[in-house]
């Protein structure tokens, strides 16, 4: 099994790292970290990632992963990188959007008419990219999985496993990682953090939000989608 996990400067490493963790404890899992070049590039806060493959390099893939982070907004309008996706979203078995990677996957037009949930500070920007927004952890529309934020990306890649190999096998890799969360706090999602909390974590990124609304003004209008289904 051919699994590819797309990476790029400043993304989050935990959107690669989650599901990274479960895949590649599949049977015949192959897993290939591409990008531009073979470059070593840091994450957002520092982390050293190595490419091992690049986009013209890369075999044909089962599955396809799309992380996110605040180095995915320029991604958005990067025509090369968009077509990559196009294509194989298109050949690929199933796709994996982890957190923001879903803005990238809809700026490539691959969400279009299709259920997807994202990171809960751009939740609201998949109507933009003609998708439906379910709020959930995990969504799953036919081969298309995506996943709330961050640590959202290791119940997608249980929940792709599990579809993959079956259950016991996503249960023996969640067992096998003793994946059992007890968070210190009621704080993951807006519906459960203190208001004080979510207010200074929008206003931490408030810049980055707004532009990211205006790569998703700039991908609806490249895509056609009707003004009517942006909100």
């Amino acid at each position: 099994m051919q699994i590819g996990v797309l990476i790029f400067p400043d993304m989050d490493q935990m959107d690669f790292t989650g599901p990274f963790e479960v895949l590649a404890r599949l049977p015949q899992a192959n897993v290939h970290v591409i990008w531009k070049d073979l470059t070593p590039l840091l994450d957002v806060f520092g982390l050293i990632l190595t490419p091992t493959a690049t986009l013209d390099t890369a075999p044909p893939l089962d599955v396809l992963v799309v992380p996110g982070g605040v180095g995915q907004l320029p991604l958005m309008d990067d025509e090369v990188v968009l077509a990559w996706l196009r294509a194989r979203s298109a050949e690929a078995r199933y796709i994996l959007s982890v957190c923001t990677g879903a803005l990238t996957l809809g700026a490539a037009g691959v969400l279009r008419g299709r259920r997807a949930t994202t990171h809960w500070n751009s939740f609201h920007l998949l109507p933009y990219f003609g998708a439906i927004p379910q709020d959930a952890r995990v969504v799953v529309d036919g081969n298309l999985v995506s996943t709330a934020g961050v640590s959202a990306g290791i119940d997608g890649g249980l929940r792709l496993a599990a579809i993959l190999k079956g259950d016991a096998v996503a249960q023996r890799i969640q067992l096998e990682m003793q994946y059992a969360p007890e968070p210190p706090f009621a704080a993951g999602t807006p519906a459960l953090a203190p208001e004080s909390i979510l207010a200074t974590a929008r206003e931490k990124v408030k810049p980055l939000t707004a532009a990211r609304l205006a790569a998703a003004q700039r991908a609806a209008a490249r895509l056609n989608v009707p003004a009517a289904s942006q909100t």
